[in-house]
């Protein structure tokens, strides 16, 4: 494929990042004048792909990921990007990491303000490369943000999509789920004991429809809610992880 050129720097990103729902806890830097220790101006809620969850990826993904060191960075959710997709790379060096045998499909639109390269594995997606909607994205382009909802993609303590609220919170803390009335009340969880701040959990609600919250909320409800509480079987939908780095221009 042929694509434009992609000119973004990252203040830019981040405030557009910002403009759809990213809590300001964790993305400093959205507003000059904003407090990120002020747990009122937190905002975690980015709209999530229509598209079904993927919870499954490559065939070739097999059990012995779990002792293999190669298997588990290819499958590894970190600050510095899914798998061997890393935050800072050109999409060139992205294609090469990847190999033969890898399709790349462009969707739009993706989420608010921004459209995404689907990359596919065996016919299964395993990430998504997010740029903005306004833009194209080429081989010189640089990653700057990534999405998966595939569920063998875990963090080093095994946290990902499909993982119960209730089992992160055993390895990060206590869990924060909220969203915003004024940002598309896309619903976010955060973890008192997660130090990455460039990491973000999107939430679904146990056995309940994809537009039910997770969280239980007090009522009546505000524009902006936040909970400690969520129903069973909640479960992480999502993981987002984007360049909060100046090589990221």
């Amino acid at each position: 494929m042929t694509y434009l050129p992609v000119t973004m720097n990252i203040r830019t990103l981040l405030i557009a990042l910002c403009s759809i729902g990213l809590s300001l806890a964790l993305l400093t830097g959205c507003d000059d004048s904003s407090d990120s220790s002020n747990p009122d101006a937190t905002d975690p809620t980015v709209e999530m792909p229509s598209e079904e969850t993927d919870s499954s990826v490559a065939d070739d993904a097999s059990d012995s990921d779990t002792t293999d060191p190669a298997g588990q960075e290819a499958r590894l959710i970190s600050q510095n990007g899914i798998g061997v997709a890393k935050l800072g790379m050109t999409f060139s060096e992205l294609q090469q990491a990847l190999g033969e045998n890898v399709e790349y499909t462009v969707e739009s639109p993706f989420i608010v303000d921004f459209d995404a390269i689907a990359v596919r594995q065996n016919g299964e997606v395993q990430f998504y490369i997010l740029y903005f909607s306004s833009e194209t994205f080429e081989d010189d382009s640089i990653v700057q943000g990534l999405l998966t909802t595939a569920s063998t993609f875990r963090t080093a303590e095994g946290i990902g999509p499909g993982t119960p609220i209730s089992e992160a919170e055993t390895a990060y803390g206590n869990a924060i789920l909220a969203y915003n009335l004024a940002n598309e009340s896309r619903e976010y969880v955060r973890f008192e004991d997660f130090a990455a701040n460039n990491v973000l959990f999107g939430t679904r609600g146990g056995g309940s429809p994809a537009d039910d919250y997770a969280g239980i909320y007090p009522s009546p409800t505000a524009e902006y809610n936040e909970t400690e509480e969520f129903v069973e079987g909640a479960a992480i939908q999502a993981v987002l992880v984007t360049c909060l780095s100046e090589s990221c221009n």
